[in-house]
């Protein structure tokens, strides 16, 4: 989407909330909170959702507002606010939704440390993402769980986890995924004391990370 059509989507969002017009802010709310996420226009997308929850409950508004706060340092109000989806998008039976809110929940209690309480919502959202058949947020979803065991110093379960994921990431051709789970499983092995399997699959990430562009995550597996 263009930043001119993302301007004028703009500019009918403020009329629909002007005009209390719910669903069609909502609709262009969902549009426009994509590409803004996408883009890490968190403030923005945090006043967009805001806007359009003057008009009431939303689940996809209540999530971006989650989202663009956890993405901001501000797990509570993310949490509350996801929570707020979470019951939304159940009552509706949206159980991409449920799967999505569930892992991104997950996601802010592993970032404030309790990982036992991130894997009870990962494991929430596993058997929905395979239940939809989203292969690539199960393989999200395969991830965090290993990450969350790693941390835990569970590293055996966690290989078991990110093995689990890698084939699934090139199943839907997810290169910047693949990259990032062969990292994470060369970490563990590296924790695990055996550094040339750690090496072997440093080296497959690296190409990889080259290849998408990833710079930020080409400098870290090179430092690995």
């Amino acid at each position: 989407m263009s930043a001119v059509t993302v301007a004028r989507w703009v500019e009918v969002h403020r009329l629909a909330v002007a005009g209390r017009e719910s669903a069609i802010a909502r609709e262009v709310e969902g549009r426009v909170a994509r590409v803004w996420l996408s883009r890490s226009r968190f403030a923005d997308v945090a006043a967009l959702a805001v806007a359009t929850l003057t008009l009431g409950p939303d689940a996809r508004s209540f999530w971006d507002l989650g989202f663009a706060q956890s993405s901001t340092g501000q797990p509570r109000p993310a949490l509350a606010n996801y929570e707020q989806a979470l019951h939304r998008y159940r009552a509706a039976g949206h159980r991409n939704g449920e799967a999505a809110t569930l892992n991104n929940i997950g996601l802010v209690y592993h970032g404030l440390g309790d990982r036992q309480q991130a894997l009870a919502y990962y494991q929430q959202a596993l058997p929905i993402s395979r239940e939809v058949g989203d292969r690539a947020s199960e393989a999200a979803t395969l991830t965090n769980i290993g990450l969350a065991h790693g941390d835990l110093g569970e590293r055996q379960q966690a290989l078991a986890y990110l093995q689990q994921a890698l084939p699934i990431r090139r199943e839907v051709g997810d290169r910047a995924g693949e990259a990032t789970t062969l990292t994470n499983i060369g970490l563990v092995y590296d924790m695990l004391g055996d550094p040339r399997q750690a090496l072997a699959y440093y080296r497959q990430a690296l190409p990889i990370r080259r290849a998408v562009g990833d710079r930020a995550g080409e400098a870290v597996t090179l430092a690995n």
